[in-house]
């Protein structure tokens, strides 16, 4: 392989292997961080509703708090972080990451006003930038190639679990002791877990000088500035492609996330008032611990298998890791839309589950492509790109995108609150379609540019 000075790359191995044994329990460590990652980003959707009513908020500004605020300062802190990740220790950056955005999630709790809980979100979102592309980088490093889509699809499964544990875990405590409760009782257990991962996570990069290597040439790919990252990234066709079809789900499924439970209250109070009546459960908990369920295993069912799908027939033909995440992403759109205007709540969540399903098989096929396709000293950077389009996209316009709809429709529509959420779903809902497509076009150049 050659980078983009059309230099070769170092004879010598700049990573050192480790043992299966001590795999697995990286692994585990990191998908454990990843959750806790999720957990406290998306704690707040569950909560959403109380804190709308407490605080007196509209719906673009629950979307501005639970995606804006966050994504600006995620996306963009991601780029300078990964960096450093590109030569620095990347288990003490993940460390000293998962201990900040853990503080300022707590810190949540203490908000008094739209401003203030603007902010400390904000803070989450600082911290949070310095985890995955350190992690993706630490994983590539990990695991052989041919293993990469269901590695790091296993880690992706962090989101979809933490998902679920940010839901039931936020709508139980909130019922019983507040909204503000739940943001402490998701934020505390981090800061310790940040300890553990600073002491037992291993750098496995092998730190040589200049004058370690054989020559010049050689030197030059210990790391790469960031305008060679791009200028290599800026060449293939495949990432940007599959880039903005992976922003496209993100901004759909960020939408969403934080009118869900929002859409179940307005439309359906009765019955989840009465279904969780019979679990011993107020709507919050009932609410938080099924729409957590939905999304964490039918979404870590869909996340590993789309991993495990891509290496099987990616081995074959690098293509199966567009055609898998296109095909989930147009199916998507009728199942979604079905659910959303189904008369009865019970059956509505029990078909967001296949849509969980199919909406997530587009991680571990998208951020293997993104590790593939650079040399390995340029990782870390391709993953913050990544993120930094699909984030930027996703979750910094995604709910504010949704929340503006669902007020349009509402109060300049005539639809009413119950009404206009659910349109406001279902046509965030239709840009599936391009997402479809640009992960379709994506065919075309990624076995050139994989094998390249």
């Amino acid at each position: 392989m050659t980078d983009i000075v059309g230099q070769a790359a170092p004879a010598v191995a700049a990573v050192r292997p480790v043992t299966d044994g001590y795999r697995r329990y990286a692994m585990g460590l990191l998908l454990i961080i990843y959750i806790m990652n999720f957990v406290d980003r998306q704690v707040v959707n569950i909560l959403a509703e109380p804190i709308k009513q407490e605080l007196g908020l509209l719906d673009w500004q629950l979307g501005a708090m639970t995606g804006l605020a966050f994504a600006l300062f995620y996306t963009v802190l991601g780029l300078p972080i990964a960096r450093y990740a590109e030569r620095g220790h990347r288990p003490y950056i993940i460390a000293v990451a998962l201990a900040v955005w853990s503080g300022f999630t707590a810190l949540c709790g203490a908000a008094q006003n739209f401003v203030q809980l603007v902010l400390a979100r904000i803070g989450v979102g600082i911290g949070e930038a310095g985890c995955t592309p350190p992690a993706h980088s630490l994983i590539t490093d990990y695991v052989p190639k041919e293993r990469r889509a269901s590695a790091l699809a296993f880690y992706s499964m962090g989101t979809p679990l933490g998902s679920l544990l940010g839901m039931a875990v936020g709508g139980i405590v909130a019922d019983a002791f507040g909204w503000r409760w739940a943001f402490v009782v998701c934020g505390v257990p981090g800061v310790i877990l940040a300890v553990v991962a600073a002491l037992t996570l291993i750098e496995p990069r092998v730190r040589r000088t200049v004058s370690d290597l054989k020559s010049r040439a050689a030197a030059a790919h210990v790391g790469a500035t960031f305008q060679q990252a791009l200028k290599a990234l800026a060449k293939k066709r495949t990432f940007w492609l599959v880039a903005f079809a992976a922003a496209i789900k993100a901004f759909i499924g960020y939408g969403h996330a934080p009118f869900t439970a929002s859409f179940f209250y307005r439309n359906h109070t009765e019955e989840i008032a009465g279904l969780a009546a019979g679990f011993g459960l107020q709507s919050g908990g009932f609410l938080g611990l099924s729409l957590g369920l939905v999304a964490g295993v039918g979404g870590a069912f869909g996340a590993y298998m789309g991993g495990v799908i891509a290496d099987k027939y990616g081995g074959r033909d690098y293509r199966a890791y567009v055609s898998v995440p296109a095909i989930a992403s147009l199916i998507t759109i009728p199942i979604y839309i079905f659910a959303v205007t189904l008369p009865f709540a019970s059956f509505a969540i029990l078909t967001l589950t296949l849509n969980a399903i199919l909406g997530t098989l587009w991680y571990g096929p998208v951020y293997a492509t993104a590790q593939s396709i650079v040399p390995p000293h340029m990782r870390a950077t391709a993953s913050a790109v990544l993120l930094f389009v699909i984030n930027l996209v996703g979750l910094g316009l995604g709910p504010l995108a949704v929340g503006a709809l669902s007020d349009v429709f509402a109060i300049h529509g005539g639809l009413g609150e119950a009404e206009g959420i659910r349109w406001a779903l279902i046509v965030s809902a239709l840009a599936g379609v391009a997402s479809f497509l640009l992960f379709w076009m994506a065919r075309k150049t990624i076995r050139e540019e994989m094998e390249g």
